[in-house]
């Protein structure tokens, strides 16, 4: 099967909805960087969307952890909360499921479930990369693949996909040095979200930028 990558989503749930109409289930597998929460006017939405989705198609939708679910379930596990979180996107989504207690618990239930990364022999995806780190793949680390920032290491036979970093043009960026593809196009910031098909040897047949649909946005954006 051909691969659809979607980047950051932080509850741009109507956006997100019209980039899925490029998205054909019987020939692409469907795999989101992660970032589904935070920040956006629909998160829970967002959520459950990708939950039916994954629970509809579970063998060609994958949906992958990222550094703000990351966030949210120690947010809400027992070592919460997270005042950091809060700062830095968290009152978004803590403000849309403060009356949804039900929903909450299923969707922390399934975002806990969610993979660190999705690969195959051509193509490695994850939130924020595979760095030079030795800590490169341990989720708790600030250098790991939910959180780093900064160059990426050059896998040997792979090409990576990534979102975490916005890419401030609001288009995917390729660097050719560690062979990477940025997907994370500003959404939520008033950029695209993107969708990016890629054969299954990783070469690029197609890319799909959706500008963010206003109702998508808060008012007043919450950090």
């Amino acid at each position: 099967m051909n691969l659809f990558l979607i980047g950051d989503v932080h509850g741009c749930f109507h956006t997100l909805q019209e980039l899925l109409r490029r998205w054909d289930p019987a020939t692409d597998h469907l795999i989101q960087v992660g970032d589904l929460v935070d920040r956006g006017a629909h998160i829970p939405a967002t959520v459950e969307l990708a939950r039916q989705l994954n629970e509809q198609y579970p063998d060609t939708t994958t949906f992958l952890m990222g550094n703000h679910e990351d966030a949210m379930l120690h947010h809400y596990s027992p070592y919460g909360p997270y005042p950091g979180w809060l700062n830095w996107g968290g009152r978004s989504t803590t403000n849309q499921y403060s009356t949804r207690a039900g929903l909450l618990a299923r969707h922390l239930r399934w975002l806990q479930q969610r993979p660190l990364l999705w690969q195959n022999e051509h193509v490695l995806v994850s939130h924020a990369g595979i760095g030079p780190s030795p800590l490169a793949y341990d989720r708790d680390s600030p250098d790991g693949l939910l959180w780093a920032r900064g160059p990426l290491r050059r896998l040997e036979q792979q090409l990576q996909v990534v979102g975490h970093t916005p890419m401030e043009n609001g288009e995917p960026v390729f660097d050719k040095t560690s062979n990477t593809l940025y997907i994370d196009t500003g959404a939520v910031f008033g950029g695209n979200l993107t969708g990016l098909r890629l054969s299954p040897t990783g070469a690029v047949l197609d890319i799909v930028m959706i500008p963010v649909f206003p109702q998508d946005l808060l008012e007043k954006p919450l950090l």
